[in-house]
């Protein structure tokens, strides 16, 4: 391709560039006279009228929600906290948001989304959302996915927002483009003119923004708005509305600025009200946090957020009209006026000295800040941050109980589950690491910081039954109890059910507690860090679960730096981090044994759930003193009794046999009941049946495995030396397994081979 060709193709596309630009420009509507708002308003008042609480809570409702289900019970998760619009066409992606969103935190998200609920009722954010919880418990994470996805929403047309600036045009622009002269010939092209808002920017002469973002129809005196807008909405809505009016939209004036203009130009034009608002110019605004519009962040610092200055002071607006140039006409600045129509997040709170926030105990509840010309509306939603020492202190105040009217506490803590503590690693700290990821490695840093989160249940707080089956639970069991729902294998079906059950009551147990359960323990922070630092490990190729748990046993040695590490031991295993690395390397051994047994090919992994299934089948017929149907003969069998011992056997069934299979009906039936509408799972039922059943039966084939890794090792680290070529392609065969099934490359499969043939198998 020749110079010439590229600048054709390049001249090309940059024109369907400006094609698109130029199509979403009208299509979006930026631009609008007063007249041609008042038509896009009459279409959806409600919607054009919304405070930003309302705009807020609209946010979570357009992208929706969907129920997710965990141990602990079931629970609304917003979609917005996914950031589903990332990576579409045309959407900007910040790269403090190229992130796979929240994590768990469901509990959370209703907190908030019933705030701002509230809010919409009370007509006004009367109070500031204060989310607090330990350092790195995902509340900067939460604010940050509310203002993204206020960002995308304003792009859409079901999120437009609007507000207006005055523009004045030249005289002589005017003139000239209709021909007239002289001041009665000029009151004629005046009259001619129907809105200056389409005008270029050169044929104007000034042009005044109105940053507090005014809602354009406050240029409409409190009594004829109230009228209109009456009437309008009688006519979009004949069922009435859902909820009344925003008290900002209803009650709402123009700002103080806007109030003199106004003034200004009705004097001047002999009380037209018609010729006032040709020089309004309706523009469409969108949200940006980089930007500072409609989503603001105020981090610790010692300034104020609110100031004013003297626009006429400007030189640069020395053409404003002369009826305007009488006038001191200040405008007012700051983060409190930039996040007008959005949200406003104070991070990190009461880091700050209160003489900084005072303000705010009158501000919020009246959604007003007084400077000193002006008292400025205001129409945000506010939300901040805060760590639990500075609340614990900031409760000792004597400012505090006057504070707490004007502020909606939410608590956040530590995730509790192991399964979403490993997605956040997964998700922000693997693709950093430019080595291969072995497996297991994210989720040993899980497991642990999990664990050092774990409280001892206290029993009295919980039903007498579920106190019992609690009473004993260790600090491994009661993290698979949240992560998994799995019950220690020790108890009976009784008691196992009773703690499956019961396991939302166990979660919440300390929710009122001032020292609950996720308040204290290893951050993510601390843990990306382990992580990040295991990666550069010499000692092996991979980020190695091993170099992980080194670095964690090197991170327990730190106990003067964290609070979690000088908590006192207790029975259980609770706060015992020599317990917690232990446990890790037991659970990593045997892991890594089951995969070997997976990948050997020995016994077939799914064959476990098959025989299972195949077992409650045969109870089922057999409780019921009916035949079952041959699949291979179709002809009507009794039950096998032989398979169903067999089974029993291998799950360790006590008592007599017909007892044990009555209860594996009853515990169907009973799931049945509990999970209406839902196919019955056998491994849901029974989590830990098969479990039992892969256990026997491997436990007989253990020679093989032990012969296994010992010829994977020579295979990889001596070229195989010492291996017949048959047996060479048996061990190829058990890598790729190893590969293909569970992520492992060929230097992590050694590390797990050699490791457990030094430990487990020496």
């Amino acid at each position: 391709m020749t110079n010439d060709d590229r600048e054709t193709a390049a001249a090309a596309e940059l024109a369907k560039v400006a094609e698109s630009v130029q199509r979403r420009y009208d299509e979006g509507r930026w631009v609008l006279s007063f007249d041609e708002y008042l038509e896009l308003f009459a279409k959806d008042p409600a919607r054009s009228a919304r405070d930003a609480s309302r705009y807020v809570r609209d946010v979570f409702d357009h992208y929706g929600t969907s129920k997710v289900r965990h141990p602990w019970g079931e629970y609304t998760r917003w979609n917005l906290f996914d950031l589903p619009f990332e990576g579409e066409e045309g959407v900007e992606t910040t790269v403090g948001a190229r992130r796979a969103g929240l994590v768990g935190q469901e509990f959370v998200q209703e907190e908030i989304y019933r705030t701002l609920s509230n809010f919409a009722r009370e007509g006004r954010p009367n109070r500031l959302i204060l989310l607090h919880g330990p350092n790195g418990s995902a509340k900067s994470t939460l604010t940050a996915c509310i203002l993204r996805a206020l960002e995308h929403y304003s792009t859409l047309q079901e999120g437009a927002l609007y507000t207006y600036s005055w523009v004045f045009p030249s005289s002589k622009s005017t003139r000239g483009a209709l021909g007239f002269g002289g001041a009665a010939r000029e009151d004629v092209a005046r009259a001619t003119v129907k809105s200056y808002a389409h005008l270029p920017d050169e044929e104007l002469d000034a042009k005044l923004l109105v940053e507090v973002r005014d809602h354009p129809l406050f240029l409409v005196p409190m009594e004829e708005r109230r009228a209109l807008v009456a009437d309008l909405t009688k006519t979009a809505y004949p069922d009435g509305l859902a909820e009344p009016y925003p008290e900002w939209f209803a009650r709402g004036r123009l700002s103080h600025k806007s109030q003199q203009i106004f003034d200004a130009l009705l004097a001047s034009y002999k009380g037209s009200y018609r010729d006032v608002l040709k020089h309004v110019r309706v523009e469409r605004y969108f949200i940006s946090h980089r930007y500072r519009v409609g989503a603001v962040t105020i981090g610790p610092q010692m300034s104020v957020d609110a100031m004013e200055r003297q626009v006429t002071a400007d030189r640069s607006l020395a053409a404003l009209p002369p009826s305007l140039q009488a006038l001191s006409l200040y405008e007012a600045k700051g983060e409190l006026i930039e996040a007008a129509g959005g949200v406003l997040e104070f991070s990190d709170l009461l880091k700050r000295p209160l003489d900084t926030f005072k303000y705010l105990q009158l501000s919020v509840e009246t959604q007003e800040v007084a400077l000193s010309q002006q008292n400025v509306q205001l129409n945000c939603v506010m939300l901040g941050s805060a760590n639990e020492l500075h609340l614990d202190a900031f409760r000792e105040h004597p400012e505090f109980p006057s504070f707490r009217g004007r502020l909606e506490l939410i608590r956040t803590p530590y995730l509790r589950s192991y399964v979403h503590e490993q997605a956040i690693y997964d998700t922000h700290v693997a693709p950093q690491v430019r080595r291969h990821v072995a497996p297991h490695a994210t989720e040993m840093a899980a497991l642990f910081a999990v664990l050092t989160r774990m409280q001892k249940a206290d029993p009295s707080k919980l039903p007498s039954a579920l106190g019992v089956a609690v009473a004993g639970l260790s600090v491994v069991e009661k993290m698979d109890l949240y992560g998994t729902g799995k019950t220690p294998k020790r108890l009976d079906d009784d008691a196992a059910k009773t703690l499956r059950t019961g396991n939302r009551l166990l979660f919440q147990e300390s929710t009122d507690d001032i020292a609950y359960e996720g308040r204290v323990g290893a951050s993510p922070r601390e843990m990306r860090v382990v992580l990040l630092d295991a990666a550069q490990s010499t000692k092996y190729a991979c980020l190695s679960p091993l170099a992980v748990l080194s670095e964690i046993e090197d991170l327990c040695a730190r106990k003067d730096e964290f609070e979690w590490l000088a908590l006192e031991a207790k029975e259980g295993g609770y706060h015992d981090v020599k317990h917690f690395l232990s446990e890790l390397r037991e659970r990593l051994l045997s892991s890594w044994e089951h995969e070997m047994y997976v990948a050997s090919g020995v016994i077939e992994e799914g064959r476990y759930e098959e025989l299972f299934e195949r077992y409650i089948q045969h109870v089922s017929v057999w409780v019921k003193r009916e035949r079952i149907r041959n699949r291979l003969t179709g002809e009507l069998e009794e039950p096998d009794e032989s398979m169903m011992r067999e089974v029993e056997r291998l799950l360790d069934l006590k008592g007599e046999p017909a007892d044990a299979r009555r209860g594996v009906i009853s515990a169907i039936a009973a799931w049945a009941i509990d999970h209406p509408g839902e196919k019955v799972e056998t491994s849901k039922v029974f989590p830990g049946g098969i479990e039992r059943m892969r256990d026997v039966v491997f436990a007989g084939k253990r020679p093989v495995i032990v012969r296994l890794v010992r010829d994977l090792t020579m295979f990889v680290r001596d070229d195989g030396g010492g291996l017949d070529d048959a047996r060479k392609m048996e061990i190829r065969g058990v890598l790729e397994r190893l590969a293909s099934r569970f992520g492992y490359c060929d230097a992590c499969a050694v590390d797990a081979a050699s490791s457990l043939a030094v430990t487990r198998f020496a």
